[in-house]
């Protein structure tokens, strides 16, 4: 069984910049790949990033390429993205994920999800 529970979200100015925190429970969470996604009123879910379980091999979506920062700390079970030069585009909820087998960019192939964290920023 794994748990993750995300926190960090937020209200941001434009340009600004928000740290998002994933903290997993469960056995040998430090194996699986974690990912972010986001999902914004009217709009499809969006898979944003990615990092292996050894945290060497990382994934971005072109639309946050540059500007999010994803990482992780395996002593304390938690994955981060580090979001900067924020603009209204990324107002979302924010979901970490956690997959066994993961496939770069695919949502489905993630086995665990949180609920999400509000980050909102305006203009």
């Amino acid at each position: 069984q794994v748990q993750l529970m995300e926190s960090g979200g937020g209200q941001v100015q434009a340009g600004g910049s928000l740290r998002l925190s994933c903290a997993a429970s469960g056995r040998s969470v430090s194996s699986l790949a974690m990912g972010w996604c986001r999902l914004a009123p009217g709009k499809e879910r969006e898979f944003l990033a990615s990092i292996s379980w050894r945290g060497g091999n990382t994934y971005y979506a072109d639309s946050v390429k540059g500007r999010f920062t994803i990482s992780r700390d395996n002593v304390k079970n938690t994955v981060y993205l580090q979001m900067n030069s924020l603009n209204a585009e990324d107002t979302a909820v924010y979901y970490c994920a956690a997959a066994y087998f993961p496939v770069a960019g695919s949502p489905m192939s993630y086995d665990y999800w949180g609920q999400g964290t509000q980050v909102t920023v305006s203009a």
